[in-house]
């Protein structure tokens, strides 16, 4: 996937939002009226009734006089007997239908699907109490491909197709974990943070694998960036060409190495790890592990030497030369920035955040045009700032760390998101946080995130809301926004359609990905046989729960086509933008929690 152009983003004004917090009365909704009930009958049934004057039994004397209109009166009353409640079923029914398309969304429910998604991608020796029946065990050859003497067994698929990369592995458990920092009870209320724990351990298992420090007569450390591709002639069979779930892989899958320079994804995989140390700290073997891998491997990385010469790993074509059409870093300094910060929380030495505020304004004049704004694996400094603002709001550490912990970053980066000068949006209104570039709603998810969770931070210091230059902007208009993203990829689009497999009543059915598309029936599909698979106009034979898929165009537009994944393929880092923007919007289980769900001094416990 190659990335767009650069191009400037304006200056604009805000969009104006009503900020008075009154409820204004529906047109759809009957307006509440007060009624004297004096007037009406006293209930003869009660048990404080008096004897009614009337006897049991009473005699009429009715006769009937036509017998024609006895009867149409019994037709009729049979017709009204049947026919109303069917009616009011109907219109029920209606309404139901109604309130799934455009009503409020069960974020709970799409909470618990989000997290099945990657269950759905575990590579290794297969969970055997999982609940995703079309998966097995897969990849146990990985690391050996005749060059590579390696057990890189286990860790992530990364989308539709049967590769790993452990760039977006680590961006992935660095995002998750921090959703589960921020708002550990709401996983907890929900019954589902054992659940992203296992997610989050199962990631950082490979991540310790892929990592190869540095032995006493060696200089740099083995980090292996990527198992599987398309290295061969264009007729072998490979990951790219061969349409194959990932039981059925017997092609030999290539592994590519890098060594410590290659700085992007180095701080990537200290900020993955240093944030699950926090997630994991239940077993301190394994959290101390993780945290003095992190700690080796930024040393490393950051080490002031003439023969060290730090650069992105797709630079390299043995390291990330196989990565480069997938994901090709275009910056390094934002992870190195990212990685120290995490670590920072993770060990509570200041000296990585007083490396993190030294590097920071290096990593923004790093920063791409097209990039300002956007949280996603290419670019970590939008999420860094916020990260500093929150360190500023809680702990504020005064010199020399103001300047980089200074709030003005983050204030503009959500009057960003309500520009309309800035922004461009769909018709549906859909945010394209970078308009040129398709699969759209990776971007918005994480944005709905950041915004939502500064807005939470807002609140726990009795603020109402923020500033830019002239512009102002209240904690409800960031909380609007976040939820009209997230109410998008839910269903509220021109499409109709929820872009999360199975939730709602509409969702793609014919997913970019392998596994999902190929029958679970216990025979071995040939390679061969997998364009009749990925041809075929049939619907996926197994629902990949929770998996969001890329999205539809600028204009709306979505094709529910397997051949065409810019639309259908889902992945790892995309998914882990809809569960943090998930998890922040959904409300805490005790409505009357005064900490919105969220843990305000759970990222400091290290740092004193």
């Amino acid at each position: 996937m190659s990335e767009a152009s650069e191009a400037e983003f304006h200056s604009g004004r805000l969009v104006h939002s009503s900020e008075s917090g009154r409820l204004i009365p529906s047109s759809s909704r009957w307006n509440s009226t007060e009624v004297d009930f004096s007037y009406l009958s006293r209930s003869v049934d009660g048990f404080d009734t008096l004897p009614s004057r009337f006897s049991k039994s009473v005699d009429f004397n009715l006769t009937i006089g036509d017998k024609g209109f006895l009867r149409r009166c019994v037709y009729t009353m049979i017709f009204m007997v049947v026919f109303i409640p069917v009616l009011v079923l109907l219109l029920r029914f209606l309404i139901h239908r109604n309130e799934d398309d455009g009503g409020p969304k069960n974020l709970s429910l799409a909470l618990k699907q989000a997290l099945l998604f990657f269950d759905a991608q575990k590579s290794g020796h297969f969970p055997g109490n999982s609940t995703i029946n079309f998966r097995g065990d897969s990849g146990l050859n990985d690391g050996k491909d005749g060059q590579t003497n390696a057990d890189l067994v286990g860790g992530y698929y990364d989308s539709g197709n049967n590769m790993k990369f452990s760039f977006s592995t680590a961006y992935t458990v660095t995002l998750l974990s921090w959703t589960v920092i921020e708002y550990r009870q709401k996983y907890a209320d929900l019954g589902e943070l054992d659940h992203i724990k296992d997610i989050i351990k199962w990631g950082t298992d490979y991540l310790l694998k892929v990592f190869i420090p540095p032995v006493s007569n060696e200089k740099s450390a083995v980090l292996y960036s990527q198992v599987g591709g398309s290295e061969g002639s264009s007729n072998q069979e490979n990951d790219i060409n061969c349409w194959q779930k990932p039981e059925d892989m017997k092609y030999t899958r290539p592994v590519s190495a890098c060594d410590d320079t290659a700085a992007d994804l180095a701080g990537e995989m200290v900020a993955a790890m240093s944030a699950a140390s926090l997630v994991l700290i239940g077993d301190k073997v394994y959290s101390k592990r993780l945290v003095d891998a992190a700690e080796n491997l930024f040393n490393l990385a950051t080490r002031q030497d003439q023969s060290h010469k730090p650069g992105k790993y797709t630079e390299d074509g043995a390291c990330g030369g196989l990565a480069v059409n997938f994901y090709n870093s275009t910056t390094y300094v934002d992870e190195l920035v990212w990685g120290g910060t995490w670590l920072f929380f993770a060990t509570g030495n200041s000296s990585y955040l007083e490396y993190s505020t030294n590097k920071f304004d290096s990593a923004e004049k790093e920063e791409l045009v097209s990039e300002k704004g956007v949280f996603y694996w290419n670019n970590k400094f939008t999420a860094n700032a916020v990260l500093m603002t929150r360190i500023r709001y809680f702990i504020d550490l005064g010199y020399p760390y103001e300047d980089a912990l200074a709030t003005n970053r983050t204030d503009l980066l959500m009057c960003s998101y309500l520009s309309n000068q800035k922004l461009s949006v769909t018709n549906g209104g859909l945010v394209l946080l970078k308009p040129d570039i398709n699969a759209p709603l990776q971007y918005v998810a994480t944005a709905s995130f950041l915004s939502k969770l500064y807005s939470d931070y807002l609140e726990l210091l009795s603020r109402t809301g923020g500033s830019c230059n002239t512009a102002i902007f209240s904690i409800q208009m960031l909380r609007d926004f976040s939820i009209s993203q997230v109410n998008y990829i839910l269903g509220d689009n021109p499409m109709k359609m929820s872009y999360m497999v199975g939730y709602g009543n509409r969702y793609p059915v014919h997913v970019h990905h392998r596994a999902a598309s190929i029958p679970h029936d216990g025979k071995w599909h040939s390679c061969s046989e997998g364009d009749g698979f990925l041809n075929s106009k049939d619907k996926n034979p197994n629902i990949l729960f929770g998996a969001m898929v890329g999205g539809p165009d600028k204009n709306d537009a979505f094709l529910d086509d397997r051949a065409k994944p810019w639309f259908t393929e889902p992945s790892i880092s995309s998914n882990a933008g809809l569960v943090a923007a998930l998890v922040a919007l959904l409300d805490p289980a005790d409505s009357d929690a005064h900490n919105l769900g969220i843990d305000e001094m759970g990222m400091f416990r290290n740092v004193h």
